[in-house]
């Protein structure tokens, strides 16, 4: 198994916007989030071992934010060609199954992901009510 190292945003870095499809259609943006005081974005994948590894965990941590009106979405920028478990079909089971309280989306692009400078999965990036990178 290949380990990529995060890359990271420099800190006071405005979040970059992004405009993509959720599990039901959707489409979400990074205005959606604008009321919340804090916003984590994670970028994340349903075949990736690591993400597995910790998806229980992420969603007790996930609600216990969200319950503080910190706004969470994850991303899923994968090549489904390369990667089909990543799939749309596959992310709307997969969110279902563990129960997302959060949207789940797809970069089909990887433009999200290329903005971010997501390298791997999963890789969090936190930013405060201005949508400036804290961590």
């Amino acid at each position: 198994m290949a380990v990529t190292a995060s890359e990271m945003l420099p800190l006071g870095t405005m979040a970059p916007d992004f405009n993509l499809p959720d599990t039901a259609g959707n489409t979400v943006s990074l205005g959606d989030f604008k009321e919340a005081p804090a916003l984590l974005v994670i970028f994340m994948c349903n075949h990736c071992p690591f993400v597995k590894h910790i998806l229980d965990g992420l969603i007790k941590l996930i609600k216990e934010y969200q319950a503080k009106e910190v706004a969470v979405v994850g991303i899923n920028s994968n090549d489904v060609i390369n990667f089909p478990d990543d799939s749309q079909e596959m992310m709307t089971k997969v969110a279902r199954k563990f129960g997302f309280t959060f949207p789940y989306l797809y970069d089909e692009t990887q433009e999200a992901a290329k903005a971010y400078r997501a390298a791997c999965t999963p890789d969090f990036f936190l930013f405060d009510s201005e949508r400036t990178f804290v961590y």
